[in-house]
């Protein structure tokens, strides 16, 4: 079965890298919107209110519906949910699976768990299957 190829913009990637890294101990988590094209443009950094942050993530409510009002202000979509693994590696975690409520949106996760090199990762959950997608980097 192919994976679908999903293409990221090299800032976007560094800006979720960077966010990742001022987090060591706690997930970060939040939205990437779309352009009108499906090309991914925009980063919205959201408070994880989860009560376990190190090992879990929730979107701050609040502060989601104001990003996906942005999004719809700039005519933007979601194109994906994204967090951070400060201790584990980049796939979900059942609970990610099972809390997972956007099926048409990809799931990005960062990982910490490496020596040296921070990994990103892509995928799809639905119906709670996962599918890891290829991710490419682009310049613009």
């Amino acid at each position: 079965m192919n994976r679908p190829e999903i293409q990221l913009p090299r800032k976007l990637t560094n800006q979720l890298l960077y966010l990742a890294q001022q987090s060591p101990e706690a997930e970060v988590c939040g939205l990437i919107g779309a352009d009108a094209d499906g090309k991914p443009i925009s980063c919205y950094p959201i408070a994880n209110d989860a009560e376990t942050p190190g090992t879990r993530f929730l979107l701050d409510s609040r502060q989601q519906i104001a990003a996906m009002k942005q999004m719809r202000d700039k005519g933007e979509t979601l194109f994906a949910i994204y967090h951070s693994h400060p201790s584990a590696p980049a796939v979900p975690s059942p609970a990610d699976i099972e809390q997972s409520g956007y099926p048409t949106a990809l799931q990005l996760i960062v990982s910490l768990n490496t020596k040296g090199v921070l990994e990103l990762r892509a995928f799809q959950i639905h119906n709670g299957v996962s599918r890891e997608a290829v991710l490419t980097m682009t310049e613009s």
